[in-house]
């Protein structure tokens, strides 16, 4: 009985050294995800600032006034033909930080997830 027991508890042992080693990786991983993100996000938020990119948005069409651009959507990317108006910088900021936000949330809700599946039976 006794060496059935310390089999079941090796055993034990074994596969709680492995969930732990498993939730150690995703930890590696999810940390390295918003490192990344966050690294984008700063890179964004420097080149709104220096000008070197502009948010822009779709104009969408209006029959009282005379834009053309169709409302329906299209396949996405830059659209060049369509009329645009850029956003002003503190807007685009605001609009990053928000975006920012979101992607944190995305990554914590990831990881959170994925505890829970190694820990779950």
């Amino acid at each position: 009985i006794t060496g059935e027991a310390w089999l079941q508890q090796s055993a034990e042992l074994d596969k709680r050294l492995a969930t732990e080693e498993k939730l150690a990786l995703q930890d590696q991983q999810h940390t390295k995800e918003l490192s990344d993100a966050q690294r984008n996000q700063a890179r964004l938020r420097d080149r709104l600032a220096t000008a070197d990119v502009r948010l822009s948005v779709l104009i969408a069409e209006d029959s009282a006034s005379s834009c053309n651009v169709p409302t329906a959507p299209g396949a996405v990317g830059v659209v060049h033909a369509a009329r645009r108006a850029q956003l002003d910088p503190a807007h685009a900021q605001r609009i990053i930080a928000i975006t920012d936000d979101g992607d944190n949330a995305i990554i914590a809700l990831r990881a959170c997830q994925a505890y829970v599946r190694a820990v779950a039976p």
